[in-house]
């Protein structure tokens, strides 16, 4: 079926009340009727016991997920950033070392910098380049990690052959999706993305007022090479043995879920379940505008430069061509200098907010927010420059968005 087929249909549960929806479970705990089936829900993970590891209305919004991104196995958590480290938890342990693309999202680099690095883990940064990235790739590498298209640079990575390089490798691909809409934008895993991560805060809720992260993985043959897939787990089994390819989502699900508690309530999971069946309608209606607004102001006197993949002459638009649906919904506007945004930030008539998807366009500097507890050096690295304005393009007529644009701009 097609995307926006699977968008209404996926996921939807057999209600033994006839209810045409998804119902929300807001319990803590499942009861069982007996000794034996409690003992056997422990033991195999069948069914439901506490609200923390799984419930049914996360697992509807996980089985739609995995319809839409072509995943073998989909693993809902409390936001984006619980999902990227869920998975780095799966995947590394102390002494190992992660090739990351240079320009990455500000939380995440944080998450490396402060987090992994307690673990033991050591995290490379190069330009998300098959050749730069083959010579940062050592004997301790166990993940790849590039986002579909950086935040707030635009840069789109050749995703197949970083993925040809890292099958060859014995690497895991790992791919921030979040910028790929819930696939409505980019399926990662079709073109040979190992794991996928993402925000569903962003487009796959729309209205911005709900958190939610997800962890999504393929079949594949890469986890034999992992220790920790081959090694005894507490009932005495090898994972990879027992589950195949399902022993990285279920690790991830023990360690995000069940031992770290990073769950999604169910009232979450209602939102954002609802909020993927118009996903790909109102992507394709941002990047219309998106591009509008973008050929429209493109060379405007007050404009030092505009990045938009959806342009030809934008340093993306190959990859973005070849990976993405569309341009794209987010743009940057590049204002000269930091006096210059501020003016801009402080005339124009909308919303400024540090959020991305949201059914109204959103504007944010992030020199100052997103990456501002980065070094100067690691911001100009990511891509971000003190006039640097990122735009996330709502739903708004594109005329109206256009006349405020250029109302703003007369005030820089």
């Amino acid at each position: 079926m097609e995307y926006t087929t699977l968008a209404v249909l996926a996921g939807l549960p057999e209600d033994p009340h006839g209810a045409v929806g998804l119902p929300i479970y807001a319990v803590a705990a499942y009861g069982f009727k007996t000794l034996e089936e409690g003992q056997e829900r422990f033991a195999t993970g069948e069914g439901y016991v506490y609200a923390r590891q799984k419930d049914p209305t996360a697992k509807a919004l996980e089985e739609r997920l995995k319809a839409l991104e072509g995943a073998l196995e989909a693993v809902v958590l409390a936001t984006g950033q619980a999902a990227t480290f869920a998975a780095m938890l799966a995947l590394l342990s102390p002494g190992d070392e992660v090739v990351a693309a240079k320009g990455l999202f500000g939380q995440t680099i944080g998450l490396f910098g402060q987090v992994l690095s307690l673990m033991g883990v050591t995290v490379r940064y190069v330009d998300p380049e098959p050749e730069a990235v083959r010579e940062a790739l050592t004997g301790k590498t166990r993940a790849l990690f590039v986002e579909t298209m950086a935040n707030p640079a635009l840069l789109v990575p050749d995703l197949e052959a970083l993925a040809t390089l890292a099958e060859e490798r014995k690497v895991a691909l790992v791919v921030d999706n979040t910028f790929g809409a819930a696939g409505a934008l980019c399926r990662p895993l079709a073109w040979g993305a190992h794991v996928v991560v993402e925000s569903l805060t962003k487009w796959a809720s729309g209205h911005g007022s709900v958190l939610g992260g997800a962890v999504l993985s393929r079949e594949t043959e890469l986890w034999r090479n992992y220790p920790q897939f081959l090694q005894p787990d507490l009932k005495g089994q090898i994972p990879w043995e027992a589950l195949r390819a399902r022993c990285f989502p279920e690790r991830v699900r023990t360690l995000g879920l069940s031992l770290c508690g990073m769950a999604l309530s169910p009232f979450n999971a209602y939102l954002l379940f609802q909020g993927l069946e118009t996903v790909a309608l109102r992507v394709a209606r941002m990047s219309e505008t998106a591009r509008f607004l973008a050929e429209r102001l493109q060379g405007h006197p007050k404009v030092k430069a505009l990045r938009y993949p959806g342009l030809p002459e934008d340093p993306a638009h190959r990859n973005a061509r070849k990976y993405l649906a569309s341009g794209g919904p987010i743009l940057t506007l590049d204002l000269g200098d930091l006096e210059r945004a501020s003016r801009f930030l402080g005339a124009i008539r909308l919303l400024k907010a540090a959020n991305l998807g949201d059914a109204r366009t959103l504007l944010v500097h992030p020199w100052t927010t997103t990456h501002s507890r980065l070094t100067e050096e690691a911001r100009l690295q990511a891509g971000v420059t003190p006039g640097l304005v990122r735009v996330s393009v709502g739903l708004e007529d594109p005329l109206d968005l256009l006349a405020l644009f250029e109302e703003a701009l007369e005030a820089v």
